[in-house]
């Protein structure tokens, strides 16, 4: 089989970056394909363009430029705009950009996919002016467009990271709404020393609720009980309870977040055994620390193999470069031993804090199985009522709802909703089965996959 490089790397985040220009250095031929019209993933994303301009978005966010910079390298061909829709042993990758389907093969493919926001389903979630959080953050960096009097409802880090950008551009929010418990808090205090390892993460994010407090952002903690509800000129009112105390915040944006997960749809779709991980309450692939899949020749590597955030997606990406490196002679197993100890410790730290955070701010149960009223599926729109009821009619499955419901059968395929169906089948009794995706991993047009099938034929 004729190969396009030595390694095909898909997704251009923190981890794809990395490992590009550490495999690219060694002599490696790299094809990069990232579906955003440039590099820097949801973290970096823009970074290349906007630089320094948007000072509001932190030093961490420039930080992310050197990576962008370093895949001008002459072994690496980066496609951007591609849209990646089936892995198949060979191991080779089909992908498709401005309607044409392409077909490349590589010994090595390394999926830097990266992670999705875990849905936040309630009444009223599906509104006008209620959006995740880190699709703010999507606007800010890409159109600079900043939310207005909004308010950030949930818990996380993100949510501070957002509302001290929100400080700095001149719009501060209009009150946070936190989820998180002095009871969670208690809960993760015994993973706060390991936490200590990454201090200066712990130190920034006190440095954003030190700023929210500055500004005299009002905050609700201990909250529950989501509504949201148009009002007669167009915004929102959202209802919550804080206390025991009901209360009501009328605003034009609410912007909403419950943590990330990893973006498996990929992953399963190659055929990667998964685990179930019960702090994080989602599937991540089962991968070694090199980043190695029970998969031969797929490796995964950055947020899409487990949350660890940008410096621990960087590590993760350099190792699984240096192990890939190692597998095609180009490295000795001594050298990919020492050069990875850097990663190794960067790794360590960085990893450090998530045991803490992920106890301290994990999802509340009525976001993980949302009352009846609340839309599951949004493509379908199909309730968690609708789900119920299947499951009580004798669904006990994934694929039964799947069937009785159409949940998870529109345009997303399943990307939003399925760990809200899993949640209400878990509240049901169910246990989690390891989750299946089927090629095509994004819609395409069924002409453009005749052509693909047309061109094969005409190859062979």
């Amino acid at each position: 089989m004729m190969h396009d490089a030595d390694v095909i790397i898909v997704g251009a985040g923190p981890a794809g970056m990395a490992a590009a220009a550490t495999a690219a250095r060694a002599g490696a031929q790299v094809l990069l394909l990232d579906e955003q019209p440039r590099a820097g993933g949801q973290i970096f994303r823009n970074v290349g363009v906007n630089g320094d301009a948007r000072t509001y978005l932190g030093k961490d966010y420039v930080a992310g430029k050197p990576l962008v910079d370093a895949l001008d390298h002459p072994n690496i061909t980066a496609e951007y705009g591609a849209t990646v829709w089936r892995i198949e042993a060979g191991p080779r990758v089909i992908w498709s950009r401005e309607g044409e389907s392409r077909m490349s093969c590589a010994p090595h493919i390394l999926l830097a996919g990266g992670a999705q926001e875990r849905p936040v389903p309630f009444p009223g979630w599906t509104l006008p002016g209620v959006m995740p959080a880190g699709a703010t953050q999507i606007l800010m960096k890409t159109a600079g467009l900043l939310p207005r009097d909004a308010v950030l409802a949930g818990s996380g880090p993100l949510l501070y990271l957002i509302a001290a950008q929100m400080i700095d551009a001149g719009a501060p929010p209009r009150a946070l709404v936190e989820t998180q418990t002095i009871a969670s808090m208690l809960r993760a205090a015994p993973q706060l020393p390991r936490a200590l390892l990454a201090a200066r993460m712990l130190i920034k994010g006190l440095g954003f609720i030190r700023k929210i407090r500055a500004a005299g952002v009002a905050r609700y903690t201990g909250a529950s009980g989501f509504r949201a509800a148009m009002t007669e000129d167009g915004g929102i009112a959202f209802s919550f309870l804080a206390k025991g105390k009901a209360h009501q915040l009328n605003t034009p944006i609410l912007l909403t977040h419950q943590g990330v997960v990893p973006a498996t749809h990929m992953s399963r779709a190659a055929g990667i055994v998964h685990s179930w991980t019960d702090v994080q309450r989602a599937f991540q692939p089962a991968v070694d620390t090199w980043g190695r899949t029970d998969v031969p020749g797929i490796h995964v590597a950055g947020d899409g193999a487990g949350i660890g955030g940008a410096e621990a997606a960087q590590a993760a990406g350099r190792l699984a470069a240096l192990d890939i490196l190692h597998l095609q002679g180009l490295l000795s197993e001594d050298a990919r031993n020492q050069k990875s100890a850097p990663d190794r410790a960067m790794l360590r730290r960085a990893l450090a804090i998530r045991p803490f955070l992920d106890t301290a701010y994990a999802p509340l149960a009525e976001f993980l199985s949302p009352p009846d009223a609340a839309i599951a599926c949004r493509c379908e729109e199909v309730t968690a009522g609708d789900i119920r009821q299947s499951i009580q009619e004798g669904a006990n499955g994934l694929r039964q709802v799947k069937t009785a419901t159409r949940a998870g059968m529109g345009p997303c395929q399943g990307r939003m909703c399925d760990l809200t169906v899993r949640g209400i089948l878990s509240s049901c009794g169910a246990k989690p089965a390891t989750p299946r995706a089927r090629s095509p991993i994004k819609p395409i047009r069924l002409g453009e996959l005749a052509a693909l099938a047309t061109q094969q034929e005409t190859s062979a």
